[in-house]
């Protein structure tokens, strides 16, 4: 690990950055600023208007989009109104553009350094392709709200998100595999388990998505049940007319997929734990399985009030900063179990 400490921490730092614009991304979503900025330009919008004259001619060129046009009109949205939301979605871009500089810099300081053996590079080489990719599906999500229906496509939205936390995943088990460089046998069936765990918390992650671009969580404010003391609400039937229709672009098929499958996740965490009873453990793979389990729980239960109160910012917020903790959970449980 001392070898490669300063690789280590440009890695490290980079998943802090991606943690930070994922959570200003939460921001951007639910203060419905994502779609303030309605052209996309790598150098002449790294910075916000500069005059008066300058932010109101981006305001007027906001209300030639079916935002203002359909929704904003109506509600009295002035200049100081849009300058807020601008300031989200600036932001947000303005991390992606940090985050690049952070990667691209030290990347080819290190490589001319000899400091990153081939493994390294190739791993490298291949999260700035990812940071690239994710970088055109954030344009191509804000581009779908821009045409004709003033909310961006909620399976764009679901892409971009979970492609983000993805990144991040990928980037902390990089750095994971500089921290550990020393190899160790696997725990096969914990391994495989594990890797199922990721696997759903993945597609749980990607309802997430689906239920935040639908505004899923304003409808069904019940718990355990959804509305009317129905576990399965017959709106689910009655809003599409096929069953993939119904749990991929009905509010309420979504919401109920969601919420049905943070029961399996819960127990798949749950059953990997008891599991792991059955083996001699190190303290990373203890320490791991027990943040698992914390966080799990805290998560229902934020998802749970979340809904109950019908998704206030706060809340909302605070439950996709801890689902990406419990991914950062997951991530370093299965690294720990498989090297």
């Amino acid at each position: 690990m001392n070898s490669n400490k300063s690789v280590i921490y440009w890695l490290l730092s980079g998943c802090i950055l991606l943690f930070i614009m994922v959570t200003v991304g939460g921001i951007t979503r639910l203060t419905n600023s994502g779609l303030s900025m309605t052209d996309w330009h790598l150098v002449t919008d790294t910075f916000p208007p500069m005059s008066e004259e300058k932010w109101q001619a981006a305001f007027d060129e906001y209300k030639k989009f079916p935002e203002y046009q359909k929704i904003n009109i109506h509600n009295d949205f002035d200049l100081d109104d849009y300058k807020f939301i601008y300031f989200w979605e600036w932001f947000h871009r303005f991390i992606g553009r940090i985050i690049g500089i952070v990667f691209i810099i030290p990347f080819v300081y290190f490589l001319i350094k000899k400091k990153l053996d081939k493994a390294t590079i190739n791993k490298c080489v291949i999260l700035l392709g990812m940071g690239a990719f994710q970088g055109f599906l954030g344009w191509f999500m804000v581009k779908s709200g821009l045409i004709d229906n003033p909310d961006v496509s909620h399976f764009r939205l679901a892409l971009h998100l979970t492609f983000a936390f993805i990144t991040f995943a990928y980037t902390l088990w990089v750095a994971l595999d500089l921290i550990y460089p020393t190899k160790r046998e696997a725990i096969l069936p914990l391994r495989k388990w594990a890797r199922i765990a990721l696997v759903v918390l993945i597609i749980q992650i990607i309802y997430g998505g689906f239920v935040a671009g639908l505004n899923a969580g304003l409808i069904h404010n019940h718990w355990p049940m959804m509305s009317d003391r129905q576990f399965f609400h017959e709106s689910i039937v009655l809003e599409k007319d096929s069953w993939l229709l119904r749990l991929t672009e009905g509010k309420s098929g979504v919401q109920f997929v969601h919420r049905t499958m943070a029961y399996v996740v819960v127990g798949l965490i749950v059953f990997l734990y008891i599991k792991s009873k059955q083996f001699v453990l190190t303290l990373q793979q203890r320490r791991g399985l027990n943040a698992l389990v914390g966080l799990v729980f805290l998560q229902f239960l934020l998802g749970v009030f979340t809904l109950l109160y019908s998704v206030p910012l706060a809340l909302g917020l605070i439950h996709q900063i801890t689902a990406f903790f419990l991914l950062s959970a997951m991530t370093y449980t299965l690294h720990r179990l498989s090297k």
